[in-house]
């Protein structure tokens, strides 16, 4: 009896040291869907001209379209079959909901219920604090992402249908939709101007206004949504999740076009009138913060307008969301805590609510390893490739936040910076901390505590 049961004991620790963290599920979930988008895009039905393509940019357009990037080394259109356009827009709908999602979407529809492993992470997934309602939350976020990706799609089919034709028309606004809403940045207009993104359409007020209005209601988040649909505009009501990300987003939308308004409207923007100025800034400030879209030459960019496209990026949109970067939650809670440092009080908050220090501890901790994530991979790609500076440095933002954005450096990169690159976007996408947690072990708090010393700072 003694030896089944240490046999069983045995047994179920081993299970418990095996047993994969929420985070290590995502981390590896999302791997296995970027392998297996590599592998679909190699075979020549994925190429136009029906040849393998190699497995480096399989790979690198696997994982820019499952971690929601945009940066590609091939074009989209040109490249791609509609098979290979199809598996990239399928990886791009998985990586901007979250594979939990989707899975329990299927789970739903089969009638089988989610146990609470299953429902744990899914919290994890969609970046929620709470278990409890997350079987609705999940469905909300279905229902609005299938009625907000028709609609915009219906309204970009206004202008695709005349010019490319029903079916071909119908395909660009779907694509496109989906890609706007997911902060994808990948595009179909390879055909007009190859890796020139929506520079085309730069005047076109109906294709540049909901393309903003998919990104934006991307990037609030699914928590912001359930609020919306719970409360309408009874603000009041709304969790302070909520009221911190529209302040935050709207702050940064009109902030960003209002200094990319300045510093573009002599430079890139030249030769517009003033109402093309206004919509480019505005179009520029929103995709900066992880849409990856553009309607102007990137590498035409002043130096003011680069600088703050990168701050932009590396922001980024909000928890929960299908936008990438540090969000708008960390940066208000860094600027918080300064604020009520300087000014010595002892607690910080908005909206009379206090923050929890830990909040302060991930925000920090968010903060610098993205920042470290960017800068060591901007020495590695400029000792290796020799690129200027500035052009690097957006670059490794660009793929750290999953922006897609680029000034035009993605195609010359070499072998070595095109794996610091997808490294970046995996990393942005699953999350910084996530992968650096699903890596190492969690270990017990010491019993006993390190004696404290001073040191002198600032």
């Amino acid at each position: 009896m003694s030896k089944n049961r240490d046999k069983a004991n045995n047994s179920i620790g081993f299970k418990q040291k095996t047993r994969l963290s929420q985070t290590q599920v995502i981390s590896l979930g999302f791997f296995i869907i970027i392998i297996v988008g590599a592998l679909l895009l190699m075979l020549p039905i994925s190429s136009r001209t029906g040849e393998f393509t190699p497995f480096a940019d399989a790979l690198f357009t696997a994982t820019s379209a499952s971690c929601v990037t945009g940066l590609v080394t091939v074009d989209t259109y040109t490249h791609w079959s509609v098979f290979g356009q199809c598996v990239i827009l399928i990886m791009i709908q998985i990586g901007g909901l979250g594979f939990m999602t989707l899975a329990t979407f299927f789970f739903l529809l089969i009638n089988r219920k989610l146990g609470l492993r299953e429902r744990e992470i899914l919290s994890e997934s969609i970046n929620t604090l709470q278990i409890g309602g997350i079987l609705r939350l999940a469905k909300r976020i279905i229902t609005v992402t299938a009625i907000v990706e028709g609609t915009g799609a219906i309204l970009l089919m206004l202008r695709f249908c005349p010019q490319y034709g029903l079916l071909k028309g119908a395909y660009m606004g779907i694509f496109h939709s989906v890609s706007a809403f997911c902060n994808a940045g990948f595009d179909l207009l390879g055909g007009i101007s190859q890796f020139g993104s929506f520079v085309p359409y730069y005047n076109d007020v109906l294709v540049n206004v909901v393309l903003m209005l998919l990104v934006v209601i991307g990037g609030l988040g699914f928590l912001v949504w359930d609020d919306m649909l719970n409360f309408g505009f009874r603000l009041k009501k709304y969790r302070l999740h909520s009221k911190i990300v529209l302040l935050m987003t709207g702050v940064l939308i009109f902030f960003g076009a209002l200094v990319l308004g300045v510093t573009e409207w002599n430079a890139s923007c030249s030769g517009m009138s003033v109402g093309d100025k206004i919509l480019t800034a505005l179009f520029g400030s929103v995709s900066a913060r992880t849409a990856g879209f553009n309607t102007v030459d990137l590498a035409a960019l002043s130096d003011g307008g680069l600088f703050t496209t990168i701050m932009l990026m590396f922001v980024g949109g909000s928890p929960g969301s299908t936008a990438g970067g540090i969000k708008t939650t960390t940066l208000i809670t860094l600027l918080l805590y300064a604020f009520s440092y300087v000014r010595k009080e002892r607690s910080f908050g908005i909206f009379g609510r206090r923050f929890e220090e830990s909040a302060l501890h991930k925000a920090t901790a968010v903060f610098f390893t993205n920042l470290m994530l960017m800068l060591v991979a901007t020495v590695i790609i400029t000792a290796a490739d020799g690129l200027p500076l500035a052009g690097v440095m957006f670059e490794t933002t660009s793929a750290v936040a999953t922006v897609g954005l680029t000034t035009g450096i993605t195609r010359s990169l070499s072998s070595v910076s095109r794996v610091v690159i997808i490294f970046l976007m995996y990393c942005g996408r699953v999350g910084s901390l996530s992968f650096a947690g699903a890596l190492t072990e969690k270990k017990a708090p010491p019993p006993v505590m390190a004696p404290v010393e001073q040191i002198t700072i600032g």
